[in-house]
């Protein structure tokens, strides 16, 4: 695993009416704080990647659908430098993901529906000053291949 990054396993609750799933709790081990809370998702196949932040950590997780979660430690002082984590999230493996300040994460949406990823950073978005730093999905800085078209290698 990455340095400073975290998983927590997330527990379905079921009963006759539906389930429920706690994702984020403040007594959690990896809670730090809170920024806000937002929504984003991939279609089938489509590559959101790559991009780290310097100030905020984020904690995310697939609420619908499946995606693989891809991380790359580029610190240069950190005992996991040069590695990649790699998870599939969603429906049929909840988990949350804790990514630490200069972690490069992206994801790509697997499966034949949109997937649906919740995320709760420790900072607001900035409008102004963006805590966003971004590679595109092919740079040659990280050592990862998202397969972008099924069956074929991208590069």
């Amino acid at each position: 695993m990455i340095d400073g990054v975290k998983i927590k396993n997330l527990k379905v609750i079921p009963d006759e009416r539906g389930w429920l799933m706690e994702i984020l709790r403040n007594d959690d081990d990896i809670y730090k704080e809170f920024g806000q809370v937002y929504v984003t998702t991939a279609y089938p196949e489509v590559v959101k990647a790559w991009h780290m932040h310097k100030k905020q950590t984020d904690n995310f997780t697939c609420i619908h659908g499946m995606m693989k979660v891809a991380l790359y430690d580029p610190r240069e002082n950190s005992p996991t430098y040069g590695e990649i984590n790699e998870f599939f999230v969603g429906e049929k493996n909840p988990m949350l993901i804790s990514v630490p300040p200069y972690v490069y994460h992206g994801f790509k949406g697997v499966g034949t529906e949109t997937a649906y990823f919740l995320s709760v950073p420790t900072l607001p978005y900035n409008y102004d000053e963006p805590d966003e730093y971004r590679l595109p999905a092919d740079t040659d800085e990280i050592p990862y291949d998202w397969l972008l078209t099924p069956g074929k290698s991208h590069g």
